[in-house]
């Protein structure tokens, strides 16, 4: 069982485990065809635990990756209702309705926002997990209930994932691709920062690892592609990867905080924030790095890819969906 299958990450999964051969079921709150044989689609919604009865029927192994894609720092009263529910609630009923039904591993995929917020010196899996966001604590929250399950009988392992790129990701970095390529994207100074991300199919590696390997019941893995990139190299590859040349000047890192501070008093007298401020700048300049380290020692993980080598690929497949 494949729960978020038809998201980035969960088509990955999915695909990989049926070349594989196995027989998965997919959870959507919508009807949809599969195009693969082995591959059903059965209707549930994670906000409502009625629907999942009988779920996990003859199920061996649940691959939890359903959540609320609302993933800001930033939400109303509304939208952090909807993600706990989501996050926390379901993974409950979920976890339910595997302990009923006898399902023998249940891995949670989870973010290494769950940990907090990473800095210049690489979080692993030892750091005292203190979640910042409300996106972190629902996730921390799921991750409690699943190792929870684990300690009465189920297998249960937590995969926290940075930032994850790849052909056909969302989000950020098809963002700045798409602002550089248009030439919107100013050519930002060298900060030194370290930001930690993973392709979608080390993901899916990772995960086939953690559903395998007996080392892995009851454990917690940061999953990375072994690498730490700072903003102004991933600007340079990306203009590479779109045959532009690189500029030779930068904008002045003074300049940029003084910028951000005026953001910061123009979102105050507005009321609301302004598109660029200190914490924009932060996500553009700042450090979050992690280890993956422990995934490596105990299950022969091996990242197959980088950023760069995998950025044609991304601005090819943002050139086919227009």
């Amino acid at each position: 069982m494949v729960t978020g299958g038809t998201g980035f990450i969960g088509r990955s999964l999915v695909n990989a485990l049926w070349e594989q051969g196995a027989s998965v079921n997919v959870l959507s709150r919508h009807i949809a065809s599969t195009e693969n044989p082995r591959c059903k689609t059965v209707m549930g919604d994670l906000t409502a635990p009625a629907s999942l009865i009988g779920l996990c029927r003859k199920i061996d192994t649940v691959f939890h990756l359903g959540g609320y894609a609302h993933a800001v720092d930033d939400i109303d009263g509304k939208s952090e209702e909807m993600l706990w529910r989501v996050t926390v609630d379901g993974t409950r009923a979920l976890i339910e309705q595997s302990r009923e039904n006898n399902v023998r591993r249940f891995i949670l995929v989870s973010s290494v926002k769950a940990m907090g917020e990473g800095g210049e010196s690489c979080l692993d899996e030892t750091a005292d997990a203190t979640p910042v966001t409300s996106y972190g604590r629902a996730k921390y929250e799921a991750e409690k209930l699943v190792l929870d399950a684990g300690h009465e009988g189920m297998s249960s392992t937590i995969l926290r994932l940075p930032m994850v790129y790849g052909p056909g990701c969302k989000g950020n970095l098809p963002r700045m691709i798409q602002a550089i390529a248009c030439g919107r994207f100013p050519p930002l100074p060298e900060a030194g920062n370290k930001r930690s991300m993973v392709d979608v199919r080390d993901v899916v590696q990772a995960a086939l690892l953690a559903a395998t390997s007996s080392a892995a019941a009851g454990e917690v893995y940061i999953v990375t592609d072994g690498q730490a990139y700072s903003t102004r190299q991933i600007y340079e590859w990306i203009r590479e990867a779109l045959q532009l040349s690189v500029p030779r000047w930068a904008i002045p890192l003074p300049m940029l905080h003084i910028a951000a501070r005026f953001g910061d008093i123009f979102g105050r007298m507005r009321g609301r924030r302004f598109m660029f401020d200190t914490s924009a700048l932060d996500k553009l300049i700042g450090s979050a790095c992690y280890s993956s380290s422990k995934i490596t020692r105990d299950l022969g993980y091996q990242p197959s890819f980088t950023l760069k080598s995998s950025l044609p690929a991304i601005i090819t497949e943002l050139n086919r969906n227009g």
